[in-house]
């Protein structure tokens, strides 16, 4: 039912599991940020989102329970800006990745923990893993429900849409790398930034991958038909399928896709030029 994804509204996903949607609906952000609480006696919160008041109280408003931990998946203003000043309302602790030095980040947030890979937290129907999955962001986290097996994806898995990779944080090749390690993990649900709950995320994290090494086989070619062209030229093609007005956006992602080839020596820079190499690398 689309009321689930209602701003402000609190869903039951599982026990022990509720989203409150962020009135921050757009482009990027689809019906708005989904927050999650986790647990029912001691409460972790995932992702606060955007510093909007009203999302805040609503935050407030759903927890009946002490909350321990609030956790940022990573640190892209519509994920973690809410994190500090809910922690200082609760008294809960910080848990996530710093903020990068580049690109538009929330350089409030400010982690008391800084998580290990497999590092749990919490216990009980509140006990969370660390998955670190950089490729949208470098210090993207993935957090997976023990007791349920699902997957908190952040950005890194969202329904609906493909998330954009843009460079120099975003990375494609670290995404991908990611992606194959989530399906090792053989969760049951995936639970997304945007968009409603994933029922099937072995297909979701499979279609996934397919379209990014799509992308990108289409993306060697029109290099290799088109020695020289530009970024903005090659967009046209490769993202021949995408309105024109979201190219801008497209381009970002089609650079992450241009630097994987140029790390597996498929492809070449030189100035704001593309062009092929003789031959793949081999190792």
């Amino acid at each position: 039912m689309s009321s689930e994804l209602t701003p402000g509204r609190v869903t039951d996903l599982s026990h022990g599991v509720r989203r409150l949607v962020a009135p921050n609906p757009g482009m990027m952000t689809g019906p708005g940020t989904n927050t999650y609480i986790v647990g029912t006696r001691e409460l972790a919160v995932i992702d606060p989102g955007p510093a909007i008041a009203a999302h805040i109280d609503a935050i407030k408003g759903a927890v009946k329970a002490s909350v321990r931990w609030i956790l940022v998946t990573h640190t892209h203003p519509d994920h973690s800006p809410a994190a500090a000043i809910l922690a200082e309302a609760c008294g809960a602790q910080l848990i996530g990745r710093p903020a990068p030095t580049t690109g538009p980040q929330d350089r409030t947030f400010i982690p008391d923990r800084v998580p290990e890979d497999g590092e749990r937290i919490g216990s009980g129907d509140c006990e969370l893993e660390i998955v670190p999955t950089p490729g949208h962001a470098s210090n993207h986290l993935c957090y997976r429900h023990v007791g349920l097996n699902w997957l908190f994806t952040g950005d890194h898995i969202i329904n609906g849409s493909t998330v954009v990779i843009d460079p120099p944080d975003g990375n494609m090749s670290d995404y991908l790398r990611s992606l194959e390690r989530l399906a090792q993990l053989n969760c049951t649900a995936i639970a997304p930034g945007h968009g409603d709950v994933i029922q099937e995320p072995a297909k979701a994290i499979e279609d996934l991958i397919r379209h990014r090494l799509r992308r990108e086989a289409k993306a060697a070619a029109a290099v290799a038909d088109s020695p020289g062209a530009t970024l903005h030229e090659l967009v046209k093609v490769v993202y021949s399928d995408v309105n024109p007005s979201l190219h801008p956006l497209a381009e970002r992602s089609l650079l992450a896709h241009l630097d994987k080839l140029a790390a597996d020596s498929r492809v070449v820079r030189r100035a704001d030029c593309w062009h092929g190499t003789a031959s793949p690398r081999h190792s």
